[in-house]
C-alpha cells in the first residue's frame, strides 16, 4: 500500500516524526516508491504493520464504513445555530493522530502545571487581587474583559476550587516540540465528539488499537464525577445536571452525548429555577434539587437577573445560590478572562510569581497591543504573526476571527497596521507556528476501469498530510488535583485552511496517547449492580423534555388529521358528491377550523375551484394556514428539542416527511402544475412518512412519563378533533347523505372495518357505535377517552387502579349509552341529537381543559408558586 507524501516543507511530520526536508507539497499525487521519503515513526509502523496486506479498496471500505456509522448514529454539527434544522454530518477522518508516550508526557505535565497557575490566578482575581495590585497582570485584560463577572468577587465557590475542566489547545511545532495555542475554562467543547470519535475510529483498527496500548478515556471522566459528586453539598448522593444552551447550540449533540455517557440531566435553563437561594429542576413529579451544574453556557447569559438581562439561556437567582453555596457550577462563572490570547505573554511571569517555577510548555510568543513597547515590537512583526482578537466574542470590543498575516497583501497589511494602532488594546499579535501534518485517507471517485483494477475493484483513495491542531482537555480529581484526559480532540485542516480557520473546522481525528505501561481499562460500566441498584429510581423527565414530547404526539396527530382531512376533500371536490351541498359545508367548515385555508377564502359552495386552488397553496405553507406543512415543521421542531430520546431512523424520517413535502410544493408550483392530482400524490407520500413516524412513536419508545405525555398529546388532540368533526357533520347534516356519511367513516380511517360490521347499511346506530362507542376502535371517542383517563392516572407514578382529579375530568365511556346517543327530538328533516351534542361539546372542551391542566401542572408547575418543596 502506497504511503502518504511527506508533509509541507518547514512542517513537522507526524507520520514519520521529523520535519519534512526540503520541498513537498502536501497535495502531491502518491509515488509508488517511498524510498526518498524517511522511515515511518515507531508508533506508525507498528499501526501499518496491521494494515500491510490491505489494498486501498479496504481502506475505502473502512472510511465509507465509518461515515455510514457517523450518520447512522446521527452525529451532527449545527451550522450557524440555525433554527431551520441547517446540519451536517460529523466530519470524522478515518486515522486517528499518534502521540508517542514520552511526547504525551510533555504534553500531560505542561497542561498539568498550567491548569494549577490558572487556579491561582482564578482565585487571586476574584479574592485578594494582589496580581492586579503589583502589576502582574494588566487590569484592563482582566476587569476590562467582559468575562470578568464582578458579581462573583468574594465568592468561594463551593467545593473550594474554581476550574474543574479546562482546554486546551496544542501545536507541534518544526522542533519536534508542543506549543501552547490558546486556552478555554469557560465552557470548553469537544469532550463529547472525543468519546464519539474513540468508539468510532477504534472500531476500524480494533487490533492496532489494543497492540498499541492506546490509554483509555474513562478513568479521567469517572475522576471529574466523583470529584464533582464529592464537592457537592449532598455528596455522593448529589444530582448533577450538564446545562446546554439547547438544540440549536452548534455542539448540541456533542452535549446529548456527554450528558448521556456521564449519566446527567441535559437541561435547559428554562428546566431550572431557583427558590430560596436553591436550584431546582423542573420534573413531572414536581421540584427536584439540583446540586452541581456541568455549564455549557457562557457565563454571562447565566443569569439574567444579575448578568444579561436579554438571556434566555440562563436561570434568574442563579449566581445567589452559587453565592450561598447551595449549588456547584463548573466552571465557576468568571473564567472568561483567562481565554484572552493576550494573556498568555504574562503567564511566565506570573508563574514564577504564583508557583516559583518555570512553564514547561511554552506558549507561542504572543504580544498585547495594549502595551506600547509591544506594539511597536509588534506591528514589524504582522507579516509573520497572526492577528488576533482580545476580547474574542465580546459584544463591546472589536471582535473578529484570527487573521494569518501571510495571507494578507502589502495594502491589508497596512489596513491592519492601521487598525490595530487606533485600537491597540483590542489587537493581540501571536507568532505564526507552520503546524505539524498527520496523514489522513482521502477517498476519491472512481475514474477509469484500469484505476479501478488496481484498487481491487473499487475507487481509488489518497493518503495525503494535513496539517492539525490538538485539544487536550485538563479535569478535576480532588482538591486542587487534576488529571489530563488521555487523549484530545484532534482538528484537521483542509487542503488549503491553516491556524486561522482551524478554529471553526468540523473535520476531526481520534487522538490515540500511548503508555509504555499497561493500558488504563477503567470503565464507567457498573458490572457488579444488585437488584436493589437495579431499582433504583430511573433518570429523571425534565419538564422541557416532556412538553417537547407532548407537542411532538400533538403536531403528529395534527399533521395526521390534516393530511387526511386535505386528502378527503380533495378527493370529494373532485368525486361524485360534488355537488351536494351538506357535504359541501361539512368540508369548507372543517377546512377552516383547521385552518386549511384561511379565513376569506369563498366556501367550496360559493366558488369551489377558488377554494381548492387556496387549499393545495397552503400545503406548503409554514405560516400563515396551519396546513400540513406548518405542522410537519412544527413537528420537526418539537423532535429536534428532545432529539437525544429518539431513534436515529425516527429523527431521519421525521426530516425526509417534511422536507419532501416543501421540496414537491415548491415544485409543483413553479412549474405552474400543482393540480389536484398532484397535490393527491404528494400527500399520498407524506402519509406513508406518518406511519412510520407514528409507528417509531407508539411502538419503538419506552414505557415512561415522556412515553405517556406523547400518549396524552396524541388521545388529546384525537378526541377534540374527532369530537369537532362529529359535530359539525351532524350540524351541517353532512352525515344524512351517502356522500357525507362515507366521508365521516373516511376522515375517521373506519371504512372497511364499518362495511365489513354493518354491510349495506348508513344507520345513525351502527355510525355511533363505531365512531363513539366502540372501545376497541383506536379512533373512537370512547378509545381516545378511555386512554387519556388512563395515561393521566399512571402519569409521574400515580397510583395503580386509581384515578387522579385530572383524570376525572375525561367523560368516562362506560355511562356512555348507544340508545341515548340516539335519541332525537324534531329540528329540521332530520332531528336533532341533544344527548350526542352535549357529549361531543363536552369531549371537546375536556381537550383544552385537561390540556391546559398539564401545562401548569407539570410544564411551568404554575399551580406551586405558593408552595414548598422539600431538600
Amino acid at each position: 500500500m502506497a504511503l502518504a507524501s511527506v508533509a509541507a516543507a518547514g512542517h513537522f511530520d507526524e507520520l514519520r516524526g521529523a520535519t519534512a526536508p526540503g520541498a513537498g507539497p502536501a497535495d502531491t499525487e502518491l509515488a509508488d516508491s517511498n524510498a526518498d521519503k524517511g522511515p515511518l515513526a515507531p508508533a506508525w509502523t507498528r499501526f501499518f504493520e496491521h494494515l500491510a496486506d490491505k489494498t486501498a479498496l479496504d481502506l475505502n471500505q473502512r472510511a465509507a464504513s465509518l461515515a455510514r456509522q457517523v450518520r447512522d448514529n446521527g452525529v451532527t454539527c449545527n451550522i450557524h445555530a440555525d433554527e431551520d434544522g441547517l446540519q451536517r454530518p460529523w466530519s470524522l477522518d478515518l486515522f486517528p493522530l499518534i502521540i508517542e508516550p514520552d511526547s504525551w508526557q510533555q504534553i500531560e505535565s505542561g497542561v498539568l502545571q498550567r491548569i494549577r497557575l490558572l487556579e491561582r490566578i482564578m482565585a487571586d482575581i476574584y479574592g485578594p487581587q494582589q496580581l492586579l495590585m503589583k502589576g502582574w497582570l494588566p487590569p484592563a485584560l482582566v476587569q476590562g474583559h467582559p468575562g470578568y463577572l464582578r458579581a462573583m468577587h468574594g465568592v468561594k465557590p463551593v467545593g473550594g476550587m474554581h476550574l474543574h475542566l479546562a482546554a486546551f489547545d496544542l501545536a507541534r511545532g518544526p522542533d519536534g516540540n508542543w506549543w501552547l495555542v490558546g486556552q478555554h475554562c469557560q465552557a470548553p467543547s469537544g469532550l463529547g465528539n472525543l468519546l464519539g470519535n474513540r468508539l468510532a475510529v477504534a472500531s476500524q483498527f480494533p487490533e492496532a488499537f489494543q497492540d498499541l496500548r492506546v490509554q483509555g478515556l474513562a478513568g479521567a471522566y469517572r475522576a471529574l464525577m466523583d470529584n464533582l459528586k464529592t464537592m457537592c453539598p449532598s455528596g455522593a448522593n448529589a444530582h448533577l445536571a450538564l446545562l446546554t444552551p439547547g438544540p440549536y447550540n452548534e455542539t448540541y449533540f456533542e452535549q446529548a452525548c456527554l450528558a448521556r455517557y456521564l449519566g446527567l440531566s441535559l437541561v435547559e435553563g428554562s428546566d431550572l429555577i431557583v427558590r430560596d437561594e436553591r436550584l431546582y429542576l423542573k420534573t413531572l413529579k414536581g421540584l427536584v434539587p439540583v446540586h452541581g451544574l456541568l455549564t455549557r453556557v457562557d457565563d454571562e447569559y447565566l443569569d439574567p437577573l444579575e448578568l444579561r438581562a436579554d438571556s434566555a439561556l440562563g436561570v434568574p437567582g442563579l449566581l445567589q445560590a452559587i453565592r450561598a453555596g447551595h449549588v456547584l457550577v463548573a466552571n465557576a462563572p468568571g473564567s472568561a478572562f483567562l481565554e484572552s490570547p493576550a494573556l498568555l505573554g504574562f503567564l511566565p511571569a506570573v508563574s514564577r510569581h504564583l508557583l516559583g517555577e518555570e512553564l514547561q510548555l511554552p506558549a507561542l510568543p504572543t504580544w498585547w497591543c495594549g502595551e506600547r513597547p509591544a506594539l511597536a515590537d509588534a506591528l514589524p512583526r504582522l507579516r509573520d504573526s497572526v492577528i488576533k482578537a482580545t476580547y474574542p466574542g465580546s459584544p463591546v470590543h472589536n471582535s473578529f476571527d484570527a487573521v494569518p498575516g501571510c495571507c494578507l497583501s502589502a495594502r491589508e497589511l497596512d489596513e491592519w497596521a492601521g487598525r490595530i494602532a487606533r485600537q491597540s488594546e483590542a489587537h493581540t499579535i501571536q507568532a505564526y507556528l507552520p503546524l505539524s501534518q498527520m496523514p489522513t485517507w482521502q477517498t476519491a471517485a472512481p475514474a477509469t476501469s484500469a484505476s479501478r483494477a488496481d484498487a481491487g475493484g473499487g475507487s481509488a483513495g489518497q493518503m495525503l498530510p494535513r496539517s492539525v491542531m490538538l485539544r487536550v482537555f485538563v479535569v478535576s480529581s480532588g482538591l486542587q488535583s487534576w488529571r489530563v484526559l488521555p487523549g484530545g480532540l484532534a482538528r484537521v485542516a483542509s487542503a488549503t485552511a491553516e491556524l486561522a480557520a482551524m478554529l471553526r473546522v468540523g473535520r476531526s481525528a481520534d487522538v490515540w496517547a500511548l503508555t509504555h505501561g499497561e493500558a488504563d481499562q477503567t470503565t464507567l460500566l457498573q458490572p457488579d449492580m444488585t437488584a436493589a441498584s437495579v431499582a433504583q429510581p430511573k433518570r429523571l423527565v425534565t419538564s422541557r423534555a416532556a412538553e417537547n414530547l407532548f407537542w411532538l404526539s400533538r403536531y403528529t396527530e395534527r399533521a395526521e388529521n390534516a393530511l387526511r382531512l386535505a386528502r378527503l376533500t380533495l378527493e370529494c371536490l373532485n368525486g361524485e358528491e360534488q355537488s351536494s351541498p351538506a357535504l359541501l359545508a361539512w368540508l369548507g367548515d372543517m377546512a377552516l377550523a383547521n385552518t386549511l385555508v384561511l379565513p376569506g377564502v369563498p366556501s367550496p359552495a360559493q366558488a369551489r375551484r377558488v377554494f381548492e386552488r387556496s387549499l393545495i397553496a397552503s400545503l406548503g405553507s409554514s405560516d400563515g394556514a396551519t396546513s400540513v406543512g406548518y405542522y410537519l415543521r412544527a413537528l420537526k421542531m418539537a423532535a429536534s428539542s428532545v432529539r437525544e430520546q429518539l431513534s436515529p431512523a425516527h429523527w431521519r424520517v421525521i426530516v425526509r416527511a417534511e422536507e419532501e413535502l416543501f421540496a414537491g410544493c415548491a415544485e409543483h408550483t413553479s412549474s405552474g402544475d400543482f393540480s389536484s392530482q398532484a397535490a393527491l400524490q404528494l400527500l399520498k407520500n407524506t402519509s406513508e412518512h406518518m406511519a412510520a413516524i407514528t409507528g417509531a412513536q407508539t411502538d419503538r419508545m419506552t414505557r415512561d412519563d415522556g412515553w405517556r405525555l406523547l400518549s396524552l398529546g396524541r388521545h388529546i388532540e384525537r378526541l377534540g378533533f374527532f369530537a369537532g368533526a362529529l359535530a359539525r357533520g351532524f350540524e351541517t347534516g353532512s352525515v344524512h347523505t351517502e356522500g357525507g356519511f362515507e366521508a365521516m367513516m373516511a376522515l375517521f380511517d373506519c371504512t372497511i372495518t364499518f362495511h365489513a360490521r354493518y354491510p349495506q347499511s348508513r344507520d345513525m346506530a351502527a355510525l355511533l357505535d363505531l365512531l363513539v362507542l366502540d372501545p376497541h376502535n383506536p379512533r373512537s371517542l370512547a378509545w381516545a377517552a378511555r386512554a387519556l383517563r388512563g395515561c393521566l392516572a399512571e402519569l409521574a407514578d400515580g397510583a395503580p387502579g386509581q384515578l387522579g382529579a385530572l383524570s376525572l375530568r375525561v367523560p368516562d365511556p362506560q355511562t356512555w349509552d348507544l340508545a341515548q346517543l340516539c335519541e332525537t327530538r324534531p329540528s329540521g328533516s332530520n332531528g336533532y341529537f341533544f344527548a350526542l351534542n352535549d357529549l361531543l361539546l363536552q369531549c371537546s372542551g375536556v381537550a383544552i381543559d385537561v390540556s391546559n391542566a398539564i401545562n401548569s401542572t407539570y410544564f411551568t408547575h404554575s399551580g406551586e408558586i405558593n408552595g414548598s418543596v422539600g431538600p
